[in-house]
């Protein structure tokens, strides 16, 4: 296939193994790369799992309701051993590709799954969001639940026609992977218009997310505590915004902010959404991304925090390396170890640099899922 495809009979299923959720990230990203795949002509239909109001637990096609396995035990069971009626309906509608995203869940009943597809006609890809993710199952009872995958996921490997991936990853467990960029829906983020503010100059950092070991925020609050102990008057408030993913993710945040007093710097808004996440970012100065893909064992990876900042207009800090971002000049560069992050260098370059929302976020353009989703379309 080369070119736009512009084929309405060109039919794609977009399968997940999860809901939705109007405000949650990953949903929104799904949502765009829909968009993204619909902008190129093919019909796309969404297949999803939903656990209903009154607990039956299903899978969807659109809003209609592929198969219905009930509640209570045997319905939690089936959910992740029976893909029987998905498989048949990608044979029953002829769809030239099914495009998973995977949730790390290979075993015989996904294999199977996938097999059935292949046999339709179908081609099969597999997007793995983050690559590799052994490192991100860190308890022992995460670590039993990753086994049956690595059992598995090669297996899985062979019958698909490609891995789709945001890494630099040439092969994944012995497949071919196809690269792309995490993309944006820019028609749901508004450009960021910064606040108009009188006075003594208050630097406003941001971080938002949903708060990850490997966020690495913990460095830029010892980095605002050495700094306030060398500058006790600093006006420097860090915003942070979302809800923390474990209890050790919070005592990682709330025991520096503790140990250099930092109360008055660091504020712990919980998740927003909406004309709140706007004021937020209009307020802001400076974002900062992810500071600890390291702890994970990532050292390239093209992250939607990224991109989301870019498409707001707002200069930022991250640690991994972005091919994307890594030479714009509305970056910040941290390195990638456990050394706090130097507040001073944030400092001096907000000092010496200014940048125009609209030009950041024009830089990207090309990052939209439109021409993400179109790219994938004319590789395979």
């Amino acid at each position: 296939m080369k070119g736009p495809v512009k084929d309405r009979s060109y039919k794609v299923l977009f399968l997940v193994f999860h809901g939705f959720s109007e405000h949650n990230g990953i949903s929104k990203k799904i949502r765009g790369q829909i968009n993204g795949l619909k902008s190129a002509g093919v019909d796309v239909r969404l297949c999803y799992y939903s656990v209903e109001r009154d607990g039956s637990r299903v899978w969807r096609v659109e809003d209609d309701i592929l198969v219905d396995f009930g509640k209570g035990l045997i319905a939690k069971i089936r959910k992740r051993i029976d893909y029987k009626a998905i498989s048949e309906y990608v044979q029953q509608n002829k769809f030239s590709l099914v495009y998973i995203r995977s949730d790390h869940n290979a075993n015989p009943f996904t294999l199977h799954m996938v097999k059935k597809m292949r046999l339709s006609g179908a081609k099969v890809l597999m997007e793995i969001p983050t690559f590799p993710y052994d490192q991100e199952y860190v308890s022992l009872r995460m670590r039993l639940e990753l086994l049956i995958d690595r059992l598995f996921r090669k297996n899985v490997a062979k019958q698909l026609n490609a891995f789709v991936t945001f890494s630099d990853a040439q092969t994944i467990f012995g497949q071919q992977a196809i690269c792309i960029s995490n993309g944006i829906d820019f028609s749901t983020i508004p450009v960021r218009r910064p606040t108009e503010r009188a006075g003594t100059r208050t630097v406003h950092l941001l971080g938002v997310a949903e708060i990850h070991y490997w966020h690495g925020f913990d460095r830029l609050i010892h980095g605002l505590g050495i700094f306030k102990q060398a500058h006790p008057d600093c006006q420097i408030i860090f915003h942070l915004v979302g809800q923390f993913s474990g209890e050790r993710e919070r005592i990682a945040i709330t025991e520096p902010i503790e140990f250099y007093g930092l109360q008055p710097n660091v504020i712990l808004h919980g998740p927003l959404w909406g004309e709140d996440l706007d004021a937020i970012f209009d307020l802001a100065d400076f974002a900062i991304g992810s500071l600890g893909r390291h702890r994970s064992g990532i050292q390239v990876i093209k992250t939607l925090k990224n991109r989301e900042y870019a498409a707001r207009g707002i200069p930022f800090i991250y640690s991994e390396s972005d091919a994307d971002f890594d030479i714009q000049p509305y970056i910040v560069k941290a390195s990638p170890d456990e050394s706090p992050i130097d507040i001073a260098q944030i400092l001096d370059f907000l000092e010496n640099e200014k940048f125009d929302p609209l030009r950041i976020r024009t830089s990207i353009l090309y990052l939209s899922w439109a021409e993400q989703m179109k790219r994938l379309l004319q590789e395979i």
